[in-house]
């Protein structure tokens, strides 16, 4: 297995037991399609996600001492989405890294990122089976939290319309409304547009699978507009 062995020099790790760097890094998917005997990383996943909570958990409770519950929790849910850690997976190349099927290859968007956020919690698993806790926590440390100051600076721990409104709110004295602009599709597959105003002015508009998820999408896209 040297392209594992490899693989394990790009992440900056070195394992006793590569079969579990191997396991960590194959999807469900490429068994099916290759009979080899071997585990996927659904199992690793699970162990890993509870290794990155209580890291990073210790992380935040000690490096803000005086803050609330929960603004702690949010600012581990920004660190730990999928978003974030599909980020960081691509960043250290695990896309390419990946034991996946011919169809998952051809995935993008957020179906990739759930895959890439799954493989970064079962490295971690992997690491925590391998070397302890201590090396896990060492590994999220070296690759997660410096994103926090990103997460405060950006408030990306605050979601998109809570952000927007209290910005306009300061800025203009306005507080945003969101309006359906359109919506298509049975009803098993329904896709929203919805514009976010400030008072009679449209700002921007968001699409999504739900008005919730697309007056997200339209508030993110006001804030970029505006660069709030």
């Amino acid at each position: 297995m040297p392209e594992f062995k490899e693989h394990a020099e790009r992440l900056g790790l070195s394992f006793k037991n590569l079969d579990l760097l191997v396991e960590a890094l194959t999807h469900r998917s490429y068994l099916n399609e290759h009979r080899t005997g071997g585990a996927h990383n659904e199992r690793l996943e699970f162990l890993g996600d509870a290794v990155l909570e209580l890291a990073v958990t210790d992380f935040l409770f000690h490096r803000f001492p005086n803050k609330p519950e929960g603004d702690l929790t949010a600012y581990r849910a920004a660190l730990v989405n999928t978003f974030s850690l599909a980020e960081e997976a691509e960043r250290l190349g695990v896309n390419d890294m990946l034991l996946l099927s011919k169809g998952e290859k051809k995935d993008t968007g957020r179906a990739r990122q759930i895959i890439l956020a799954n493989a970064f919690e079962a490295i971690l698993g992997a690491i925590y089976l391998d070397q302890g806790f201590e090396a896990a926590a060492a590994f999220i440390a070296a690759n997660l939290h410096p994103k926090i100051e990103k997460v405060l600076s950006e408030r990306t721990w605050q979601d998109a319309k809570s952000h927007f409104q209290e910005t306009a709110q300061d800025k203009k004295g306005i507080t945003p409304t969101y309006k359906t602009i359109a919506e298509e599709g049975p009803d098993h597959d329904k896709r929203f547009t919805v514009g976010v105003f400030l008072a009679s002015d449209e700002i921007a508009r968001g699409d999504g699978p739900s008005k919730q998820e697309a007056e997200q999408a339209a508030a993110q896209a006001a804030l970029a507009k505006t660069g709030w």
